[in-house]
């Protein structure tokens, strides 16, 4: 049956039939492909444009929309809107569909028909109406699939290639956001790759792929480490390059952002409390990278110019001078412990670590102690101030080492600092790896 007067006279997903004559229907776009083109049969020489699109309008209820043209009615009617947006379809033709072609390449929906939109017949317009965005918008935050059917990101990664080439549903929660990076193909066709990095109780860094032009648009509008998603029918894949199991968005995905869970929720919670906790600025510290490997130079001010333009790791050489180095400074200040599990900086005195989410809470704390000292490197061109210098890095520069003493009398635990001075010209000016 359609909806009352107040309602604005639209008729529910759930009531539509092929008989049923002028519908109309609103609901809030919860997924959208890119647009495509292909040889038009019957007008050799001309391409025919189509793109889809996925409305709901209900907790249990959504349906697949799409819609046929010429260049210029497609790409209007796709900039137009985007997801997340309330819209209303003015006489959509209500088509049985197939659903084995239809499950194949469009999200999986409750619905037995499709709806066709065409230039002739159809129109879709922006829903203004305060009552009808209220009732829609709540929409997005409920996932399309059953909230418990999901694998984590360790679940994932324990399969590992079993799982390739598989679709299935993820709950995690993002990590980082990279910059999209453009390319041409071969036959002159311009693409677009844009990697996100999740993570979850589970494990730390997960990588999602995106290619669409409309899940990237969707993704970065998300903010690292605040957001839980839930990705329906999410394509698995084993990256044989980097050696680990990857995720991508596909014509079947529908991301749910921040769900209104229980399951999302816990994650939510967890992720604000590893954030917090420092872990995952420890994790995003570049890695051993050889620097023999290291061929880009830079001058300070292009480092700090690339850093602000591009929020990604990257490593580079640049030849400057120490210009502040605190070591009469407060020995906490220059020497650090730190869990060996999480890598939380901890007291050992404590004997535990304070990070509630370390991965080794019930197990005996062990700690690795080393320099972790903030330097300031200066060129003709400006200073970099508070560069990390951490690790067997600062050791070979400093031409020091830190040896743990054994437990006093009275059970407390000090350092030993032991130095072969280094010759003031082997302390090498460049520093390499800089974020």
């Amino acid at each position: 049956m359609a909806y009352s007067r107040q309602a604005k006279d639209f008729v529910a997903i759930s009531d539509l039939h092929p008989n049923t004559t002028h519908p109309r229907v609103a609901g809030v776009i919860i997924g959208k492909t890119d647009v495509k083109s292909f040889p038009d049969r019957k007008s050799i020489g001309f391409d025919r444009f189509t793109f889809g699109f996925t409305i709901k309008d209900s907790p249990d209820y959504f349906i697949n929309v799409s819609s046929w043209g010429n260049d210029g009615y497609i790409n209007g009617l796709s900039n137009s809107f985007r997801i997340g947006d309330c819209v209303i379809i003015e006489n959509p033709l209500v088509a049985t569909k197939d659903p084995e072609k239809e499950d194949r390449f469009c999200p999986s929906t409750p619905s037995f028909y499709r709806l066709l939109v065409s230039e002739a017949h159809s129109q879709l317009s922006i829903c203004s109406d305060i009552e009808t965005m209220n009732r829609l918008l709540p929409l997005l935050h409920l996932p399309v699939k059953d909230s418990r059917d999901f694998y984590s990101l360790g679940d994932i990664v324990a399969n590992g290639q079993s799982l390739d080439r598989t679709v299935i549903n993820i709950l995690a929660a993002v990590r980082s956001i990279a910059e999209p990076k453009f390319f041409t193909t071969a036959d002159g066709r311009k693409g677009q790759r844009l990697e996100v990095k999740l993570f979850d109780d589970s494990v730390t860094s997960f990588p999602l792929v995106c290619w669409d032009r409309e899940a990237i648009q969707l993704v970065q509008t998300l903010i690292p480490r605040e957001t839980v998603l839930f990705i329906s029918d999410a394509r698995i894949g084993f990256d044989s390059f980097r050696n680990c199991m990857t995720a991508t968005v596909n014509s079947k995905t529908i991301i749910t952002v921040n769900p209104d869970t229980k399951e999302a929720s816990l994650l939510f919670s967890y992720a604000k409390e590893v954030s917090e906790s420092g872990v995952l600025d420890e994790d995003d510290r570049p890695g051993d990278v050889p620097v023999d490997s290291i061929s880009d130079v830079y001058t300070v001010s292009q480092l700090k110019l690339k850093a602000q333009e591009n929020p990604e790791v990257f490593c580079g050489i640049t030849y400057s001078f120490i210009s502040k180095l605190d070591l009469d400074t407060s020995v906490s200040k220059v020497i650090r412990s730190r869990c060996s599990k999480c890598r939380y900086q901890v007291n050992e005195e404590i004997q535990s670590c304070s990070n509630t989410s370390c991965p080794g809470g019930d197990q005996p704390l062990t700690v690795t102690t080393g320099f972790d000292l903030l330097v300031d490197v200066t060129d003709h061109t400006g200073t970099l101030q508070s560069c990390s210098l951490n690790g067997t890095v600062a050791e070979k520069t400093l031409g020091c080492n830190i040896t743990p003493s054994p437990k006093s009398r009275s059970g407390m635990r000090g350092n030993v600092l032991q130095c072969s001075l280094a010759d003031p010209g082997e302390v090498k000016q460049n520093m390499s790896a800089l974020q």
